[in-house]
């Protein structure tokens, strides 16, 4: 269905003030919109009606495809919305993501966190603090391995091409890590459809999880290893001294440094179309922390509290690096991921309305 254009005789015309015209504009775009967004919903109907056929990929819907105005947020109007899914839209499987279509998926997995239970959240939290204790231990025996051989300098930073493990763990079996949720929450919050005060509740149920998980993880797998001689409480004292001998503004830095990383791990990890792409992006980014020595809130709090337990770590280390390393955790993922690559889309979106604008304009005055 087409919109009847003004007929070329009138004479007031010329005389339609700008604001009438954008006025007018939006509404011919609104009504084209509403067009559109019932022919894709025609379209997506016939898609899932072919879903079996397994040799068309290209048509198979997905997460992105499935927009819905709730999801974008009432603030925004008709053209803003259309321009969104626009830029969101994918629908090739055999081509790469586009960039408003990973951010589209992050921001509905936020959402979806979002809509589920402190309860839930903080069981999938504890099991996050679990299974990140994975890199702890394979880190620390490898240590205690090569120590034997080569200098310590050296261990540290060949045992630490294991410390990729837990996360891999962690991200494949979707549980809650704040390090990765740091950015994806915040998401929603930054569109204006979460509140601030949810968003910090949420992220006080997931740290206690993750701590939690952590500490559970070291009093018992640690305590084990200790038993079964993977490592020495010499060991342990080593890689928690690593973590700390630091001056607490570098160690803020670090843990910044960390939280970006961390930040591009789940928007890589996003990116990817199949578990293996996802595993392999996900290893070669937590490598890159584990390696340089970045400070990574959850991994050194089972680092620095085994230290306390077994070794002769002060309890105000632990709640300084504690402290420190959460904050720049959440710095590098909010600022640097969310803020800065949100903020891109939305010029793109922005960009994309005035085009439409002007076709409209155009047409207008033809």
């Amino acid at each position: 269905m087409t919109n009847p254009k003004p007929p070329y005789t009138n004479p007031n015309r010329k005389q339609t003030s700008d604001i009438d015209l954008d006025q007018q504009s939006y509404q011919l775009l609104e009504d084209e919109t509403d067009h559109k967004n019932q022919q894709h919903q025609q379209n997506q109907s016939d898609k899932e009606d072919n879903k079996g056929n397994e040799d068309d990929k290209d048509s198979k819907p997905s997460l992105t495809n499935k927009l819905d105005d709730e999801d974008i947020g009432e603030e925004f109007d008709s053209v803003e919305r259309d321009s969104i899914k626009a830029l969101t839209e994918d629908e090739s499987f055999s081509q790469p993501k586009s960039y408003g279509s990973i951010l589209a998926e992050e921001f509905m997995h936020a959402r979806t966190t979002f809509k589920r239970s402190n309860g839930s959240v903080f069981t999938s939290a504890l099991m996050a603090g679990l299974e990140i204790g994975i890199s702890f231990i394979m880190l620390l025996a490898a240590y205690a391995l090569l120590v034997e051989i080569v200098a310590p300098h050296y261990a540290i930073t060949l045992a630490s091409l294991l410390y990729p493990v837990g996360f891999i763990a962690v991200v494949i079996g979707q549980s809650i890590l704040y390090t990765e949720q740091t950015s994806l929450l915040s998401l929603p919050v930054l569109a204006g459809i979460e509140s601030v005060t949810r968003l910090a509740q949420l992220w006080t149920v997931v740290i206690l999880g993750n701590v939690i998980g952590g500490c559970i993880f070291s009093l018992t797998v640690g305590w084990l290893g200790l038993q079964m001689g993977w490592f020495e409480v010499t060991h342990i004292e080593y890689l928690a001294h690593h973590v700390l001998n630091y001056p607490w503004w570098i160690l803020l830095g670090s843990s910044i440094v960390a939280g970006w990383l961390m930040g591009i791990a789940a928007w890589l990890a996003t990116s990817a179309r199949d578990t293996l792409s996802r595993v392999l992006l996900i290893a070669l980014i937590t490598a890159c922390i584990g390696v340089l020595g970045l400070h990574h809130s959850i991994v050194g709090n089972i680092e620095v509290f085994s230290g306390l337990i077994f070794g002769s770590t002060s309890l105000s280390d632990y709640l300084m690096f504690l402290s420190l390393a959460l904050v720049g955790n959440t710095i590098g993922g909010v600022v640097f991921v969310s803020i800065l690559k949100g903020g891109s889309l939305k010029y793109d979106i922005d960009k994309l309305k005035e085009e439409r604008l002007e076709e409209i304009r155009t047409d207008w005055y033809r």
